[in-house]
């Protein structure tokens, strides 16, 4: 047998255990039978030779680390990793529960009512002849004043007043077209000619 096969030989079962301790859990004596076999290549190593020894000592340092970074990235994959780690959400709708309290939530945006309370910032508001927390998107919103939701946070609604030409309208404010050509404080054209 050549005199470098052994260190090599032991070297090599040091690393496999290295990375097999991060797979099976053996309260580190996986780790230790690993240290020993690496320290034991290295002693064997450099009782043959200063070159040999050198260079089993640097494959060690550098070996080391990358299996046991390798095997580290790699674990949450395995079956033992999916075990104990928890898969992280992607998407809210993961995490809340089905309720109905969660599915109005996106039929609310949008809706109008009126302030029930002062909102400053938070209060009741009446919208459809029911009785809603909410919080004001961050002005005072007298009571009586009329509103519209503009998000719901945590079950609450986010509210805005509305605008007097929204009020008398009665349009969509995000729809221009739907507002009078006299409140968007544009003057007619009556001759396009002249």
């Amino acid at each position: 047998m050549e005199p470098w096969m052994g260190p090599v030989l032991l070297m090599l079962a040091g690393v496999g255990l290295i990375a097999l301790e991060v797979f099976v859990p053996s309260a580190g004596l996986l780790s230790v039978l690993a240290a020993a076999a690496i320290i034991g290549a290295i002693v064997l190593a450099f009782s043959h030779s200063l070159v040999l020894g050198t260079l089993v000592l640097l494959a060690a340092t550098v070996a080391v680390p990358l299996v046991l970074a390798a095997a580290i990235s790699w674990w949450p994959s395995t079956p033992v990793g999916r075990m104990i780690l928890i898969k992280r959400p992607v998407h809210e709708d993961e995490v809340l529960p089905d309720t109905e309290e969660y599915r109005w939530r996106d039929e609310m945006v949008g809706k109008t009512g009126r302030a029930k309370t002062d909102l400053l910032p938070s209060g009741h508001v009446l919208i459809d002849g029911r009785r809603f927390d909410a919080l004001s998107n961050g002005v005072a919103i007298n009571a009586g004043t009329p509103i519209r939701v503009i998000d719901v946070s945590t079950l609450r609604l986010v509210v805005r007043p509305l605008s007097e030409a929204e009020v008398q309208a009665g349009a969509d404010p995000a729809d221009p077209l739907a507002t009078p050509l006299d409140q968007l404080g544009i003057d007619p054209l009556d001759d396009p000619l002249g």
